[in-house]
């Protein structure tokens, strides 16, 4: 990567470190790389609303190559002490998006200046924390005839700037499940009169082992209880409605499926025999981002070609990753770049992106294109 780009890349970043927007908020963020990419390229821009791509056509008959990276930031106050901190209390870059984006705006420079013979596309996603960003945007690989697709995520805990990749599931699925339970009131001293949902609440999160049992399924399979709460702080009344929040997850989305009907079921059992009225709600849902060994393997020659440090993964992360919408519609891969074994984890305080990411994730594009 040239010198010059890095160093735009890198205020790029901090830029936009300053300003976080949460998902599906990301206006400023949208038009400032939207700026950025008209003053220092000369990229075609495609403007889709909520989100955008620029493309770099070397004309027909050729390879098309899409690059995503994600723009939004977390609900998180910035507490450590830097020049470029985020000026927006409750809002921070803790996920490193920034540092994806300015990658991706520093590849968009290299590929414009060296004009390579294939087709380049750069997508530039909102809301990959809340899972409906990457959805937002699939059109693009229609549209585009998108042969491949790549992106990467910097992650604390494995080596600085060394690519981690995987076969098959990189990013588990996942989804929020908030059970809602309905009785009817009653004095506190003639609890009978009433129907009070607790005891039902109780006995679901009492099955959760049970209903999660790892003999059970294929995988990685995982149930967590997130919040509960039931009737008010009145100790006069007994409770009459009640909530369950549940985090659920699986290696594979047909097995999140079969963990979804199962709790579901048993909920609405003990709702029918306890009198209530339930109902399902969800959020945050995430497929599972699965990696093609022939794209995968790309990236495995691409990091060799780039002279970058490269490992194999050993699972997947029990995390997940909205670009599986993506990869889902054609041949794709999502790599890994270290942020070093003791650099503090992503979505925590204290983390900041490592701007030298700018640099590995740019050189390991740029790789990509030559495969």
């Amino acid at each position: 990567m040239k010198k010059e780009n890095y160093e735009l890349a890198v205020g790029l970043r901090r830029e936009l470190h300053q300003h976080p927007e949460l998902s599906n908020e990301e206006t400023w963020t949208k038009r400032r790389l939207i700026k950025f990419l008209k003053v220092h390229t000369s990229l075609e821009i495609i403007d889709r609303g909520s989100w955008f791509f620029a493309a770099h056509r070397a004309g027909k008959n050729r390879r098309n190559i899409a690059f995503r990276a994600d723009f939004d930031a977390l609900p998180i106050d910035e507490t450590i002490d830097l020049s470029w901190g985020s000026k927006f209390p409750g809002k921070a870059h803790k996920c490193g998006h920034d540092g994806h984006s300015a990658t991706l705006a520093g590849f968009a420079l290299e590929v414009d200046q060296q004009k390579p013979d294939v087709n380049v596309f750069f997508l530039f996603q909102p809301a990959e924390e809340t899972g409906d960003g990457a959805i937002q945007c699939v059109s693009l690989i229609e549209d585009e005839q998108v042969d491949e697709f790549y992106a990467y995520h910097n992650m604390s805990g494995f080596p600085f700037q060394a690519v981690g990749i995987l076969d098959g599931t990189m990013f588990c699925a996942s989804k929020g499940l908030t059970i809602h339970l309905d009785g009817l009131p009653a004095h506190a001293s003639q609890p009978e009169d009433g129907i009070n949902p607790v005891f039902a609440l109780a006995s679901i999160v009492h099955a959760i082992p049970q209903l999660v049992n790892p003999a059970d399924y294929q995988g990685l399979v995982l149930c967590t209880v997130v919040q509960i709460q039931a009737g008010e702080k009145a100790f006069g009344i007994s409770a009459s409605n009640g909530v369950l929040r549940l985090t659920i997850r699986a290696l594979y989305e047909y097995e999140l499926e079969r963990v979804q009907k199962k709790l579901e079921q048993y909920s609405a059992a003990l709702a029918d025999e306890h009198g209530l009225r339930i109902r399902f709600e969800y959020n945050d849902e995430f497929p599972e981002t699965a990696n093609d060994k022939e794209t995968a393997d790309k990236v495995r020659a691409a990091v060799k070609s780039a002279g970058l440090k490269d490992f194999e993964m050993k699972e997947a992360f029990r995390g997940s990753e909205d670009f599986g919408h993506l990869a889902k519609l054609t041949k794709a891969a999502y790599c890994i770049i270290g942020n070093g074994e003791d650099h503090p984890h992503i979505h925590t305080a204290e983390y900041d992106f490592r701007d030298e990411l700018i640099e590995s994730g740019t050189d390991l594009f740029l790789a990509i294109l030559e495969q």
